[in-house]
């Protein structure tokens, strides 16, 4: 008698691969951008990713893109591009055309926060680009706005992301005028104004502090210190830290403030809701559409010092107000969680 054992056949796994284009400096002292964020978080999903480029110098860089596009293009499903508006704003179109003559579709993330201002300046350029891509990846309400507006239909809204399970939320009883600001330090993001935002709170609270958290950019500490000099205050610079280390020097406050000029959905700030550090913000770029005034931060406009100190005091002043927004903000920041976010992404790359 024959004893046969049948077997259930299952299905293989398919694995979509994935060239990612974008500037992966960390190795060389650079804050962590999307295609480092992103990219592992992908990988964790069983896609195969490859990646472009770790070069530092620039023009390196794109020559690197521009081989890897070439090489990888017939072993790879998709291209995705982070798309910045400035110098690396001309690697993505290089890349997206050498994509097109492949005959390979790619994917534009729009990191950019001053992308409208491209569409204005380069609009046969951004046609090229962006009428062309697969998808246009949009990570907040505000750009997918505005690229909407410039009748580019082949969009999708995906936010920028985080783990939340990395953040503990922090209760706080109390509010002390003790100030974080995390951000690579640029003339954009206009970490001046934070200097600027102690000074005047020191008038009114002796025991004033701020910290400031972020690689040099365009600026660098010595000319932030320098800045600050003259009116004999002082500030904690710590440098560039790792991301752990930050979020545990943030526990030593109770106030984020974000002072840039142009913005898109900073992960910064998504952190800090995620954290329970209230918020008080410039109202510029995607900001007002990432968070609303009040509810879940405090929003003040571009450069207007005088607004952010007596949101600043008023937080201190009504500590209500600080824990009703510190906890609708962490809310809000529990939306951009991966385990949520992933599955917008597998919707696009299958």
């Amino acid at each position: 008698m024959c004893i046969c054992t049948k077997f259930k056949k299952t299905n293989p796994i398919i694995m979509i691969n994935i060239l990612y284009i974008g500037n992966k400096l960390l190795k060389h002292g650079f804050s962590a951008t999307s295609i480092e964020t992103l990219g592992p978080l992908l990988e964790k999903e069983n896609y195969k990713l490859y990646y472009a480029s770790s070069k530092k110098n620039k023009f390196l860089r794109f020559l690197n893109m521009f081989h890897k596009t070439l090489v990888k293009a017939h072993k790879v499903d998709y291209v995705l591009i982070d798309t910045y508006s400035t110098i690396n704003f001309w690697f993505a179109f290089m890349v997206s055309q050498l994509c097109r003559i492949l005959n390979k579709p790619y994917i534009t993330i729009l990191r950019g926060g001053d992308l409208p201002n491209r569409l204005k300046s380069s609009p046969l350029i951004s046609k090229l680009v962006f009428s062309n891509s697969l998808y246009n990846v949009a990570p907040s309400e505000y750009l997918f706005k505005v690229f909407k507006e410039n009748k580019f239909h082949n969009l999708k809204l995906i936010p920028n992301t985080i783990e939340i399970s990395n953040y503990n939320f922090q209760k706080k009883t109390s509010v002390q005028p003790k100030i974080l600001w995390v951000r690579s330090l640029s003339t954009i993001y206009n970490p001046k104004m934070a200097i600027d935002v102690l000074v005047m709170l020191k008038t009114s609270f002796s025991n004033a502090e701020l910290c400031v958290i972020g690689q040099e950019k365009d600026l660098r500490i010595q000319d932030l210190k320098e800045y600050a000099i003259p009116f004999n205050v002082k500030v904690n610079f710590t440098g560039k830290l790792s991301k752990p280390a930050w979020i545990e020097r943030s526990k030593n406050y109770d106030i984020f403030i974000n002072t840039t000029h142009f913005d898109n959905t900073p992960v910064s700030l998504i952190e800090a809701l995620a954290l329970g550090l209230p918020v008080v913000s410039t109202n510029v770029g995607g900001i007002p559409f990432l968070v609303k005034d009040r509810e879940t931060a405090l929003l003040v406009d571009d450069s207007d010092t005088q607004a952010m100190v007596e949101a600043i005091k008023e937080l201190i002043e009504n500590p209500d107000l600080a824990q009703n927004l510190a906890e609708n903000g962490r809310k809000l920041a529990e939306q951009f969680d991966w385990q949520i976010v992933k599955n917008q992404w597998k919707e696009i790359l299958k």
